[in-house]
């Protein structure tokens, strides 16, 4: 790779290069900013390669045990060597936040202003950034993510596209797992601490961790052989005295991903585990035992590392196959540096049934442009699967029957007749559901029925047709569109009125990303399905504008004459759209 880690101050200017590097302090090692191929053909995108590699290069040894922890723990995108960014080699201390109590124990970041911007607003800014930037989508009963853990200005994209997932969300304990890159262990560590410090202020850790750390595998931040990463003059954080390293000191991989949790989610309580040697499945089965419904696993992990870009795409995806297909057997024999969290959460999701979903691929090489080594970057989530009262052949039935109805009406058609004897038994009782449209992920047309009118199979037909050439916020579906157009269905329950004494009681009683909420001011109605929190996760702002769209003012909802009535839908789409 030709190009060295930039200073993180320029991650909130949009990612622009640095003009000249910053002062280099004693003792420091700082690379130059601009050099040569051939100066730099053994950097990563945001590493060097441990000494144990160079020394090899050199037809040197490097003595002593940390040979093995040495070939362990190379891995481009992992043990990253950045440049400091300039307020990282002022001083050692910590700065940006909120003082701590000095009676707490605080984990001190250790790789604010390297891996991301050291100071607050800095930091808030790229953050909001990458977030803005993500795709809105809708995951109801979200469990999990795996999220990459490099440097913000090269995997965080990735990592904002399933942490967004979370806003809105009453999360109140997030796990998060991250693979050791600086020491060799056995079991998974927990920190000693009582709070954990970014730029952005302190999170409590939770209660539960130090109940976890008396479990095998789990413990309570040992000291071990630590390799020091070569940038640890240039940490913020003071360095213990010699032999005091523990798993957590230098460590990134669970780090980076606070920041963004401090940004989407409110009085959250954070359970790090730094993840050495462990029996995953043991890991998980002690996991799931303290885990409610309102927990959140994070695995952190990046892909592949060193390959070309086009061989680190085929072993990436089949890295990701075996991620999305809960695939244990298969993800043991993949190459990605937090195959130990990953595997965590796979078991988790085994047990406790599960699924996965792609949110986003790419690697270092869609980032940088440089493409003889890079390093996959992915974001999944897991989530627990709905009841489902559709089998996959009544789905598919549904789906087809909207498609055939797109082409009839789009070409001037009308609406074909069904032989009921055709129709799946199912299909005939009388259900409420939307058709909607969709092109090239923007809306194109929705329209359907609150209540049951008549039998599932017509009322699809009907709102098929109605939301390609009746929705009046949009002009009809041309028949060359429908190439680009993908359908998806919304079968609802029945609307049932939701008892609320104020508006604060209302607020605390809708659950985003799963509620349809039905909305009457007086004898104005309107409705927002489940899948409008994507775009609107404040339960406020989703009531301002649910409000407005009945025909009222944004605080319409806050008054007397307001009913609400909540509904779930089972939502399926076409997997692709049509060539």
């Amino acid at each position: 790779m030709s190009h060295v880690k930039r200073p993180m101050q320029d991650v909130a200017q949009a990612f622009k290069p640095a003009v000249m590097p910053a002062p280099k302090p004693a003792g420091a090692r700082i690379e130059p900013r601009f050099r040569s191929r051939s100066a730099l053909g053994d950097l990563k995108a945001h590493e060097r390669e441990w000494p144990a590699a160079r020394a090899r290069q050199r037809g040197g040894n490097l003595a002593g045990g940390f040979i093995g922890l040495a070939v362990l723990l190379i891995g481009f995108g992992c043990g990253a060597r950045p440049e400091a960014s300039h307020d990282a080699q002022l001083t050692n201390s910590t700065r940006g936040t909120a003082s701590a109590d000095p009676i707490q124990r605080v984990r001190a970041p250790a790789v604010a202003g390297l891996f991301y911007p050291g100071e607050a607003a800095a930091l808030s800014k790229a953050i909001d950034g990458l977030l803005a930037a993500a795709p809105e989508r809708s995951i109801p009963r979200l469990k999990g993510l795996i999220c990459p853990h490099a440097g913000y200005e090269y995997s965080g994209q990735t990592a904002a596209i399933a942490y967004k997932l979370l806003a809105g969300r009453d999360v109140q304990t997030v796990v998060v797992m991250g693979p050791s890159h600086y020491a060799l262990f056995q079991g998974a560590c927990i920190p000693n601490a009582d709070a954990y410090q970014t730029p952005l202020g302190l999170v409590p850790i939770s209660e539960k961790a130090k109940g976890l750390a008396s479990v095998p595998p789990f413990g309570l931040e040992p000291q071990c052989r630590v390799r020091r990463p070569e940038w640890w003059r240039q940490s913020p954080k003071s360095a213990p005295e010699s032999g005091q390293d523990t798993p957590e000191t230098w460590e990134h991989s669970v780090e980076v991903q606070v920041p963004f949790l401090q940004r989407v989610l409110r009085n959250f309580k954070l359970m790090p585990i730094v993840m050495g040697e462990v029996d995953p499945a043991q890991a998980a089965k002690v996991l799931a035992e303290r885990m409610d419904d309102k927990a959140i696993v994070v695995a952190s992990s990046d892909l592949s590392h060193y390959h070309t870009y086009q061989a680190a795409k085929g072993l990436d995806e089949r890295c990701v196959k075996a991620v999305c297909d809960v695939d244990i057997d298969a993800m043991a024999k993949q190459e990605a540096c937090g195959q130990g969290p990953v595997l965590v959460l796979l078991h988790l999701a085994r047990q406790k049934g599960w699924k996965a979903q792609l949110l986003d691929y790419r690697n270092s090489g869609d980032v940088t442009g440089e493409k003889d080594r890079v390093v996959g970057y992915t974001a999944v989530a897991f989530y627990a699967p709905a009841s489902e009262n559709l089998a996959a052949a009544e789905r598919k039935f549904l789906l087809e029957l909207a498609r055939k109805i797109l082409v009839s009406v789009t070409a001037g058609g009308s609406v074909p007749e069904i032989a009921e004897q055709d129709v799946p038994p199912k299909l005939v009782q009388k259900k409420a559901c939307f058709v909607t449209l969709t092109k090239d992920g923007a809306l194109r047309g929705c329209i359907g029925h609150l209540t049951a009118v008549e039998p599932l199979h017509q009322a699809v037909a009907d709102n098929a047709r109605n939301a390609a050439v009746r929705d009046p916020r949009f002009p009809p579906v041309q028949s060359e569109e429908l190439a680009k157009i993908r359908i998806e269905i919304s079968v609802l329950t029945d609307p049932q009125p939701l008892a609320f004494s104020s508006p604060e009681d209302l607020l605390s009683k809708l659950h985003p990303n799963e509620d349809g909420v039905l909305l009457n001011i007086g004898p104005r109605t309107a409705t927002f399905l489940p899948q409008v929190w994507a775009q609107l996760p404040d339960k406020v702002k989703f009531l301002e504008h649910l409000s407005k769209k009945a025909g009222g003012d944004a605080s319409a909802w806050r008054g007397r004459d307001v009913t609400v009535s909540i509904y779930h839908v089972e939502c399926f789409e076409e997997e692709h759209t049509r060539p």
